[in-house]
């Protein structure tokens, strides 16, 4: 989790892939832990560039518990990832 950042009411963290398709089957992955936490996230894509930010909309936009356990199961899935 060290390699997130929580500022401005979001955990945010960039990832960068070796090239779109790598990228695109990451966020693949995490939609469907999204989906089954019905947590999601805000992000972007450039390429092979991912950025996400997480924040509870129900909570008034703050970085609660729930952003935590999503960035976890994030950073599980990019470990898959890292070479």
């Amino acid at each position: 989790m060290n390699n997130w950042k929580e500022q401005a009411n979001m955990l945010s963290r960039n990832f960068t892939f070796q090239d779109f398709t790598e990228a695109f089957a990451f966020m693949a992955q995490v939609a469907f832990v999204a989906e089954k936490l019905n947590h999601h996230p805000n992000w972007t894509n450039i390429y092979n560039q991912v950025e996400i930010h997480l924040t509870t909309h129900d909570a008034g936009n703050v970085v609660t518990e729930k952003d935590y356990e999503l960035a976890k199961f994030i950073d599980q899935i990019y470990k898959k990832y890292v070479k």
